[in-house]
C-alpha cells in the first residue's frame, strides 16, 4: 500500500510524521510523495490559531478532491479540538485524537482493514525521511504542557506532560544515524519540561545523547525560556550541540507578558541571551512575537518594540493576534482594532528584516562546517548552486561544479556575503 503523509504546524507534528512513516514501512507499506499515487493519506493537523484550523480544514478538503479514492486519516490538534467537525468533513475515514497518536498506525491498519504482510520490514529500504526529501530528522521526546498561557489552545489539545524514556530516544537517534541521518532536532510541546514526570530533565537527556550516540549534529526545537537546568548552558561547549535556540518571547513588555501568563520577564530573557552569546560567539537566537495582544497600549507596544530591537534576533516569527475560542485571552477586554495590529505587524516585520540582515553580515568571514542539502539550482557554465545550514542555522548558498555532489555531507565553507534569505559562501575544502 502507498501512503502519503502531510502535516501542518509545528516541528513536533513533523517528528510525529517521521515516526508514523517508519512504523508504516515496518508494517510492509511504502511512503509516497505523490498524493495521487496514495491508497492512504494521513494528515497531522494544526489549530494553534483560527487561521491554522481553517488551513487544516481546507487541506483535508483539497486532499480528498485530489485523490477521492484514497482512505483519509486525520489527527493533530484541529482533529482533537474539533473532532465532530473533522469526522463530518467529506472523505474523512478515521479521526485519531492526540491522546491516541502513539497508536495511530495500529488504529489505521486495523480500523480500516489495511493490515499487510511485512514484506519491507526485513529490507533496508530508503528511510522515510529521505523519501520525503529531508536531510535531517525530528525526534519527539515530549508531549503536553502543564502551563496555561492565556493565548494558547495547544496545551488544551495536547494534554498533560509525558516524557519519552531516555533510552528510547537514544535508540531512535542511533537508528536514524545508521540510516544516514547526520542531524536530529529534539522536539516537544514544552521541550524544557522534559523529564518532569520521570524525575530527570532536558540537560540529562542531552548529556545522555551526546554520550551514547555518535550523531554529529544535535539541535533543539522551540524551547520556552524558563526552568532551564543550571548546567544547561554549559552543554553548548560541545560542538555537536548546535549554537542556535528558538526562544519564544511573545512580547517585550512585562505588562503584556503578565496578561499572557508567561513565566519569563524581559530581564530574565535578556540574561539568558547574554549568557549564551558570551559563551558561544555568533550564537543565533530566534523567537516568536505576538503583535496586538488584547489591551496592548501604545506605551506597551513601544516598550516591546524597543526591547526586541535592543536584544537583536536572527529571525522572528511574527503572529498578529487573533482571538481563539477556548482561550482566556479571547475573553480579555480591549481587543485591538485590526488596523492597529496590521500597522504594528508591518513595523515589526521591517525591524525583523533589518536584524536578520545584520546577523548575516556579522557572520561574514567566518568559516563553518555546513551540512549540505539535497536541493540545488542549475547555473550556466556547468555549475550549480547548492544549499545547506551552518551550525548556527544560517541558510548558506555556494556554487560548485555540476559533476560534484555534497548532499548530506558536512563540509567547511567561508561566509563571503549576506544574501536574500541567508548568506553566500565559498567552499573551504576539497570536494
Amino acid at each position: 500500500m502507498n501512503i502519503h503523509l502531510k502535516t501542518l504546524g509545528c516541528r513536533l507534528n513533523e517528528a510525529e510524521l517521521e515516526t508514523w512513516a517508519q512504523a508504516f514501512q515496518k508494517s510492509g507499506h511504502q511512503i509516497t510523495q505523490q498524493v495521487q499515487a496514495a491508497n492512504l493519506i494521513v494528515i497531522n493537523s494544526c489549530a494553534v490559531t483560527q487561521d491554522a484550523a481553517r488551513k487544516s480544514r481546507n487541506l483535508i478538503r483539497k486532499i480528498h478532491r485530489d485523490n477521492p479514492q484514497a482512505k483519509l486519516v486525520v489527527s493533530g490538534c484541529y482533529a482533537t479540538l474539533n473532532q465532530q467537525e473533522a469526522v463530518s468533513l467529506m472523505g474523512v475515514d478515521l479521526v485519531v485524537s492526540n491522546r491516541d497518536k502513539d497508536q495511530l498506525v495500529e488504529k489505521t491498519l486495523s480500523g480500516l482493514n489495511m493490515d499487510a504482510m511485512p514484506a519491507m520490514s526485513t529490507e533496508p529500504g530508503q528511510i522515510s525521511l529521505f523519501t520525503r526529501g529531508r536531510q535531517r530528522a525530528f525526534v519527539k521526546v515530549q508531549d503536553g504542557c502543564r502551563y496555561r498561557c492565556t493565548f494558547c489552545i495547544v496545551t488544551v489539545a495536547r494534554g498533560e506532560e509525558v516524557s519519552r524514556p531516555v533510552q528510547a530516544v537514544i535508540e531512535e537517534i542511533n537508528t536514524l544515524h545508521r540510516q544516514g541521518i547526520n542531524e536530529v532536532i529534539l522536539t516537544g510541546v514544552h521541550l524544557g519540561g522534559y523529564g518532569s514526570d520521570p524525575g530527570n530533565n532536558l540537560a540529562d537527556l542531552i548529556k545522555a545523547i551526546l554520550a551514547e550516540t555518535d550523531i554529529p549534529r544535535l539541535r533543539l526545537g522551540s524551547l520556552e525560556p524558563w526552568e532551564l537546568p543550571g548546567d544547561f548552558f554549559e552543554l553548548f561547549r560541545n560542538p555537536r550541540l548546535m549554537p542556535h535556540l528558538h526562544l519564544p518571547l511573545q512580547s517585550g513588555s512585562d505588562k503584556v507578558l503578565r496578561r499572557m501568563a508567561r513565566r519569563c520577564k524581559t530581564e530574565e530573557f535578556a540574561a539568558i541571551v547574554s549568557q549564551l552569546r558570551r559563551q558561544i560567539p555568533h550564537f543565533n537566537i530566534t523567537t516568536d512575537i505576538i503583535v496586538g495582544f488584547p489591551g496592548e497600549t501604545v506605551r506597551e507596544w513601544q516598550d516591546s518594540f524597543d526591547f526586541i530591537k535592543q536584544t537583536g534576533f536572527g529571525h522572528i516569527h511574527i503572529f498578529t493576534y487573533s482571538s481563539r475560542e477556548g482561550t482566556k485571552a479571547a475573553t480579555l477586554p480591549n481587543q485591538l482594532d485590526n488596523e492597529i495590529k496590521k500597522q504594528r505587524s508591518r513595523q515589526l516585520h521591517q525591524l525583523a528584516e533589518e536584524m536578520k540582515l545584520k546577523f548575516c553580515q556579522d557572520n561574514i568571514g567566518n568559516e563553518f562546517p555546513v551540512l549540505w542539502e539535497g536541493y540545488s539550482e542549475p547555473l550556466e557554465d556547468n555549475k550549480q548552486r547548492v544549499f545547506g545550514y551552518t551550525p548556527n542555522y544560517l541558510r548558506i548558498a555556494c556554487v560548485i561544479k555540476n559533476d560534484e555532489s555534497v548532499e548530506n555531507r558536512t563540509l567547511k565553507c567561508v561566509v563571503t556575503a549576506a544574501g536574500e534569505g541567508g548568506v553566500i559562501g565559498e567552499m573551504a575544502e576539497q570536494l
